[in-house]
């Protein structure tokens, strides 16, 4: 009995102590939770207006742009090579030079031609002689046959001496100008202006025809770059070029420099394998900015928006609901306004749904709530969004740290 009645009395006892303890931590868990509403419902309350940065949207020509990786190609590019066997006595040129149309490129061996030109010229000379004489025969025939003492048989065969005379002539005449022609070919001229390239030959060097090529001369101002357009530009291209060949503008590597030209050709069919059609543009090129061979990124401009609302791409935001931009007002108020996008290139987007000269938030967009207070700062360029979002993680961070008090007070 002693032993039952001491046990009942520690199991009450441990009832006792075990009730005790459950009580104290509920009422501690009800406090955090009254106390938690309160906090957020102050940091409703006591919120600021959110720091941003805007820019007024603005009114003008917007030119939109088909963009495509072009090759820059020459206009007149000239492999120069000997007409005659013959040795080369001087090179006139330097590589790289820039030569006029009909320099003198190189001077070949011309004694050959010129004995030649020489022996022509003789057997004129002889060939008149006998021209000459025909004609006196005729002549004295003539008189003669008025004086019945030949036939007019006779003075017949005269003429045909004289006739046939005169066709040697004429062909002696055609000789020299052949012997001048080869002569020619021992000067080898530029047929063009341009920029001369790696020269091939030396003095002393023996040239054949259609052998090496002995300089390549191409031309680099004015000057063309080459590119494909899509099947469905196709039209635009046209229009284009029917304007007077519109504007072209060639980006070289890593926005060195730009150019500015125009649509000169556009190709009579469309590529089958590809669905592109060939397009070429000219530029004028006296910088020698563009050289053969090299690509540059090229934006044709195939129309024009007039009097575009123009504001920048950092301010337009993609949301499952559509495509808005937030307007700042006259009060400072930020709200969500429906766009849509027209046409955006670079950094500015031509949009509708909103006015030149309204205020567009550009930078700490993404802390905004429609109606939200804004308070305006200076742009501070790449600073100005980091500082925007760190101040956003910063806000996150205490947030995040007064949720882990709360959970380790439960």
């Amino acid at each position: 009995m002693k032993r039952l009645t001491m046990v009942s009395l520690a199991l009450a006892g441990a009832v006792a102590v075990i009730a005790g303890c459950s009580k104290e931590p509920a009422a501690g868990a009800t406090a955090v939770a009254a106390s938690a509403p309160a906090s957020g419902a102050a940091s409703a309350v006591g919120g600021g207006p959110v720091s941003v940065t805007t820019m007024r949207a603005q009114k003008r020509d917007v030119d939109v742009m088909l963009e495509a990786t072009g090759t820059v190609t020459a206009l007149n590019s000239v492999d120069i090579r000997s007409q005659v066997s013959s040795v080369i006595t001087k090179v006139n040129i330097r590589e790289g030079q820039f030569v006029k149309a009909g320099d003198t490129l190189f001077t070949l061996d011309a004694r050959n031609d010129q004995v030649n030109l020489a022996k022509a010229q003789a057997q004129l000379a002889k060939d008149l002689a006998a021209l000459a004489d025909a004609q006196r025969q005729l002549a004295r025939n003539r008189d003669l046959l008025a004086q019945n003492f030949i036939s007019q048989g006779a003075v017949d065969t005269s003429q045909t001496q004289v006739e046939s005379q005169q066709a040697v002539v004429t062909a002696d005449k055609a000789a020299i100008e052949a012997a001048k022609v080869g002569l020619g070919y021992n000067r080898i001229t530029a047929p063009a202006a341009g920029r001369a390239g790696a020269i091939n030959v030396y003095a002393g060097t023996t040239v054949q025809p259609g052998g090496t090529s002995l300089v390549t001369i191409t031309q680099l101002a004015p000057i063309a770059v080459s590119f494909s357009l899509p099947q469905r530009n196709l039209n635009d291209a046209l229009q284009t070029m029917r304007a007077g060949g519109g504007k072209v503008v060639a980006v070289l590597p890593e926005g060195r420099n730009s150019l500015t030209g125009k649509l000169q050709f556009v190709d009579n069919s469309v590529d089958a394998n590809s669905g592109t059609v060939k397009v070429k543009a000219q530029f004028d090129n006296t910088d020698e900015a563009l050289w053969p061979g090299a690509f540059v990124n090229v934006r044709l401009a195939v129309r024009t928006l007039k009097d575009a609302t123009v504001v920048p791409q950092a301010s337009v935001i993609q949301g499952p609901r559509g495509t808005i931009v937030y307007v700042v007002d006259a009060q400072n108020k930020a709200a969500a306004r429906p766009i849509e996008v027209v046409y955006a290139s670079g950094l500015d987007a031509a949009i509708t749904g909103v006015q030149p000269g309204e205020k567009v938030v550009v930078d700490g967009r993404q802390n905004l709530r429609n109606g939200a207070s804004v308070a305006e700062r200076a742009a501070s360029g790449p600073g100005g969004s980091a500082s925007g979002a760190g101040r956003a993680r910063a806000a996150s961070g205490a947030s995040g740290s007064g949720a882990s008090s709360a959970a380790s007070a439960a």
